[in-house]
């Protein structure tokens, strides 16, 4: 038995995606917040560097006999996790730059996908679910210039 009957309506949430239309700011203000990324990703591993060399000192100053086998296992478990995210960032890094390429290579006029919004709708009976839930929004410098169902 069902619940839903004529007239009753269901409000659901959807994702609806962005699109922007490719504009020499929006250009620019990518390759700002790409190159902002890059930077913070070259300061991050520089102070991971930094922090790991300080962690092995202390770890070696703080022991009677820095040759310990106990003492090497800490210093090679710091190097190892140090390794580990270097080189996780290193591929932060890696995707930062290759997005920023693939920028430059974008034709003005252009549209490409930026993202995801939420939104709440009204379903009802007989309504296309799909259709429904397949929305876009295209903008042009952070103007909506079109609203579609995919």
């Amino acid at each position: 038995m069902s619940f839903m009957t004529e007239g009753n309506v269901l409000t659901i949430k959807r994702s609806i995606a962005v699109r922007a239309v490719v504009t020499p700011s929006w250009k620019e203000e990518a390759e700002k917040e790409l190159s902002n990324a890059i930077a913070a990703s070259d300061q991050q591993l520089s102070q991971l560097e930094q922090e790991g060399q300080q962690f092995v000192t202390e770890v070696r100053n703080q022991s009677a006999n820095p040759l310990d086998p106990r003492v090497q296992e800490q210093v090679a478990q710091i190097q190892q996790q140090v390794a580990a995210k270097r080189s996780e960032l290193e591929e932060q890094k890696r995707n930062l730059l290759q997005q920023q390429v693939q920028i430059r290579d974008l034709e003005m006029e252009q549209i490409v996908e930026q993202g995801q919004i939420e939104s709440f709708c009204d379903l009802k009976v007989g309504d296309n679910l799909v259709k429904k839930m397949q929305l876009s929004i295209t903008v042009r410098d952070g103007v909506v210039e079109s609203i579609d169902e995919n």
